[in-house]
């Protein structure tokens, strides 16, 4: 095998992928790693990223450092990153869903809020579209709900470094790295998301909003909501059993149990086990007052 890999890397897959792969073949194939910073997320595996290239005489680059020292007839593998990649001579992306469902950014966050039996990772080859490319293999489980995304990040990471080997065994042997056209008529996009999307929408339904906070939870930053004009990240919540109010208004707190507040939903109530504060990252229940409304 010739070809040298080049690394881009984001997150804790992309240290996850590494450290398997520096385990199980050495170095040598790799000519350099290059990292960069992920202000969406609050773990970003940027220093341990970088931290287990040094501790392994690995090249190691952020990505607004000059990349045009990398070796020629470079394979590049994209991990959790989200920009254009120059300067390597094949690229293969990993994106977090099975495509051509879910192509574009936080698809696994979409998927878990949208209640998907089945998640799973694609390796795909680039295309001057992104997502469009076609597919050299995929890997997929099967999750229950409720699940928090930090575990759903470990259950595809498993994934990653499945498909990861399986490429690089093939590599190897000197197979070729074929892919398969993806099917457009299956085709679906997956949204963006700024800060305005971590808002809790307390019209929708108890069990959607308990996916919602689960969904954005650790490592990212968390969904949000306002409490008396300040913002709060509500980290936990559950499923209350509901019961029957004849004025319905979602967001308002109904009663308390346990010092927990439990908020009235579109349909169904809500138990919030964890609130912070946005800007402290405070704790901040127990609540001291009893007419309170999260908006």
């Amino acid at each position: 095998m010739k070809s040298m890999i080049v690394m881009f890397l984001m997150n804790e897959k992309g240290y996850l992928v590494l450290e398997n792969f520096i385990s199980k073949y050495g170095i040598d194939l790799i000519d350099a790693v290059i990292i960069s910073r992920d202000p969406n997320v609050q773990k970003d595996y940027y220093i341990e990223i970088k931290n287990l290239c040094l501790e392994n005489g690995i090249k190691v680059m952020d990505k607004s450092e000059k990349t045009n020292s990398l070796a020629d007839n470079s394979i590049g593998f994209a991990i959790g990153w989200r920009w254009i990649i120059h300067n390597v001579d094949q690229l293969i992306v990993f994106h977090d869903s099975l495509l051509p469902r879910y192509r574009g950014f936080a698809p696994l966050v979409n998927s878990l809020i949208n209640k998907e039996k089945v998640i799973g990772v694609t390796a795909l080859f680039a295309s001057s579209e992104f997502d469009k490319g076609d597919i050299i293999a995929q890997k997929s489980i099967e999750v229950m709900y409720p699940i928090k995304i930090e575990e759903a990040i470990k259950k595809i990471s498993t994934l990653y470094i499945s498909l990861v080997n399986s490429i690089i065994d093939g590599m190897i042997d000197g197979k070729k790295m074929e892919g398969i056209p993806q099917n457009e008529i299956e085709a679906s996009y997956s949204l963006w998301r700024d800060e305005e999307d971590y808002l809790i929408d307390w019209d929708m339904d108890a069990e959607y909003i308990e996916r919602f906070v689960h969904s954005t939870g650790f490592p990212y930053k968390g969904a949000s909501a306002f409490l008396s004009g300040k913002k709060v990240r509500i980290t936990d919540a559950s499923i209350f059993p509901d019961v029957l109010i004849e004025n319905r208004s979602a967001g308002k707190v109904l009663f308390f149990k346990e010092d927990k507040p439990i908020v009235v939903c579109g349909r169904g109530l809500l138990k919030i086990e964890n609130i912070v504060d946005d800007e402290t990252g405070t704790n901040v229940l127990p609540l001291n007052k009893f007419r309170v409304r999260f908006e």
